[in-house]
């Protein structure tokens, strides 16, 4: 069975040769019992896509492979640090285990920098940069309820 340090090798190597690609420095390796799963490099730029992350394109690849939502038996190799987006995805997975090897720092040195999303996702809607308007007298919370009442739903 092959090692932390070589998958996360591999993700490296991914996000190198994405580079000469036109993709991002980013790569991700998803593996399950000490085998690749799915790999993926940064396509931000290429699919006009600012979801398209290493992280969450090997994400998406694993489930269809694995045919589940649940990668809760998964490890995921990054060459950085996940961002916020990546971060909430793999929690949404349920991976339990990331290993990477630059950090936020380091993207923030070369230019990718997340700093704005970490503060603001700390901050009450109301508070944030971004407008957020809650309109009430709609009742949102009828879908939930419909949700709960849902008998063949497939908790995720």
């Amino acid at each position: 069975m092959k090692n932390d340090r070589t998958f996360l090798e591999r993700a490296i190597e991914i996000a190198g040769k994405g580079i000469i690609k036109g993709r991002g420095p980013f790569g991700a390796v998803v593996t399950k019992n000490g085998k690749v799963i799915a790999e993926a490099q940064n396509e931000v730029v290429l699919s006009h896509d600012p979801t398209a992350h290493a992280e969450i394109l090997a994400i998406r690849k694993a489930g269809i492979v694995l045919k589940t939502h649940d990668l809760t038996d998964c490890v995921i190799y990054t060459s950085c640090e996940p961002c916020p987006m990546c971060l909430g995805a793999i929690y949404w997975a349920g991976i339990r285990k990331v290993v990477y090897a630059s950090d936020r720092s380091d993207a923030s040195a070369a230019g990718f920098n997340d700093s704005l999303i970490y503060n603001e996702i700390k901050l009450d809607p109301k508070d944030r940069i971004i407008t957020f308007n809650k309109l009430p007298g709609l009742d949102g919370k009828e879908i939930f309820r419909k949700w709960n009442d849902y008998s063949d739903k497939i908790p995720y």
